[in-house]
């Protein structure tokens, strides 16, 4: 048995930071990591994902280009295998990097291999077995697969790297954030392209009009939508795929070349060794975490997606800063210190921060709101992008924002402004009277915040 101050299980967003914090304090460090490192986020979720939207945005703009009087004589084309080497050659950089990290730093030990607890404080990892008085976990998820679509080729998110190809049909399970970024990529690649959801609209956590909006926004780039669907299962017809659904209207099957599984994720705790400890977990196998990111076992914290407490690179990274503020700063800090905030990355993107309309009604409070279409937005029109709206909610009593919504043209950046407000916990009025610069997107939430009215 070899005894670590430390030990880091995963190297997703949280746990090298950590890793090389713990080692600059002085303690003698072990991170371990049973695949590539970098995690969920650098090799086949954020980087790769947004590296391949981009490509797709190219190939949309350049089909485009007489909109705004360019004309490009002969046909666009895409070419996949140039697209996956573009995206290799980005993940492979952010993936060497982080080993190359973890690796060349002093006072910590890298083991490569699969992790299991053999009690609270000692895990097994290889022939060795390891044990510490502090172990946290960052441990990620992964797709989950419902029953049903056994024996059929099914893609998730990390199966998705691999194509090098423009799949002739493209069917996609699931019509929320991963489902939504896949097919709208995959549609401009030349795929075609048909969302099935069990729902009967988008992206159910949004508000109505968003949903209303994203379809909208979809369907006119020609993606096709099955909603109210019951998926009950897939199977393989020579080589189709055809997925069975129960709509109230429609065919009963969907056909198509390759199908996408997007309905959700589930953390890697079911191999982890865990029944060889008393960490608790919830119903749905999450970590049970308190608000500084402890387990109910002393000396083992649970960070990033494993611990439920957000599905998103920046909690993750925040989990990290919360455990060394809390650590080694003696500055107390707590997840719940932390604003609501994530984006989906369609073109154009949606930027959410705080409470929905929804949200905010049920509540029962007195609110204000204000919104803007982009087609009102001069640079929205000018790029010719005019898609989208933004809303932001306002307590009516205290002008604090209580969340914001914008779907459109930089909405996943130009957000931020509220955002910041939001954490400096000062009144709307600071943002509303602040002179943005002309010809900007941002330039109309100040226009948009002085034109609040009451949410009835």
């Amino acid at each position: 048995m070899e005894k670590f101050d430390a030990i880091i299980i995963g190297t997703g967003q949280a746990g090298p930071s950590l890793a090389a914090r713990c080692a600059a304090e002085g303690l003698k460090t072990a991170v371990i990591e049973k695949a590539k490192f970098g995690g969920t986020c650098v090799n086949d979720g954020c980087t790769p994902t947004k590296t391949l939207v981009a490509s797709a945005k190219m190939a949309h703009m350049a089909r485009r280009a007489e909109d705004y009087g360019v004309v490009i004589n002969g046909d666009i084309s895409v070419d996949m295998k140039m697209v996956k080497a573009r995206k290799d050659a980005i993940v492979s950089k952010s993936n060497t990097g982080v080993e190359n990290w973890m690796k060349n730093t002093k006072n910590l030990t890298v083991f490569e291999g699969h992790a299991r607890f053999t009690s609270n404080n000692t895990i097994a990892v290889n022939d060795k077995v390891l044990t510490a008085d502090k172990i946290f976990l960052n441990v990620g998820g992964r797709a989950y697969i419902p029953e049903g679509f056994e024996g059929v080729d099914v893609l998730t998110n990390t199966e998705m790297m691999d194509i090098d190809f423009v799949p002739e049909h493209l069917i996609v399970v699931g019509g929320s954030y991963i489902g939504l970024e896949f097919g709208q990529m995959y549609n401009r690649f030349g795929s075609k392209v048909t969302i099935i959801e069990r729902n009967d609209r988008l992206i159910r956590r949004e508000d109505e009009d968003v949903s209303a909006e994203v379809q909208k926004i979809l369907e006119d780039e020609g993606i096709s939508f099955r909603f109210g669907a019951t998926c009950l299962g897939a199977k393989m017809e020579g080589d189709r795929v055809v997925v069975n659904v129960d709509c109230e209207k429609g065919d009963r099957e969907v056909r198509g070349s390759h199908l996408l599984l997007a309905v959700g994720r589930v953390p890697n705790t079911d191999d982890l060794g865990l029944e060889n400890t008393d960490i608790k977990v919830n119903a749905r196998g999450f970590i049970e975490v308190d608000d500084e990111l402890k387990t109910n076992v002393s000396g083992v914290w649970a960070m990033g997606d494993v611990n439920g407490t957000g599905a998103f690179t920046h909690t993750a990274y925040n989990d990290f800063e919360i455990v060394a503020a809390n650590l080694f700063d003696n500055d107390p800090r707590r997840v719940s210190d932390r604003i609501m905030c994530y984006g989906l990355f369609i073109d154009p993107a949606l930027g959410r921060i705080g409470m929905t309309e929804d949200q905010v009604r049920r509540s029962g409070r007195k609110a204000l709101m204000g919104t803007r279409t982009m087609v009102r937005i001069s640079r929205a029109r000018e790029k010719g992008e005019t898609y989208g709206f933004m809303k932001i909610l306002v307590d009516a009593e205290t002008k604090r924002i209580l969340g914001a919504t914008i779907l459109g043209i930089e909405g996943d950046e130009i957000i931020h402004s509220l955002l910041d407000i939001m954490y400096a916990d000062k009144p709307y009025t600071v943002i509303q009277r602040a002179v943005h610069i002309h010809p900007t997107v941002s330039e109309l939430i100040p226009t948009t915040l002085a034109d609040l009215k009451p949410l009835e």
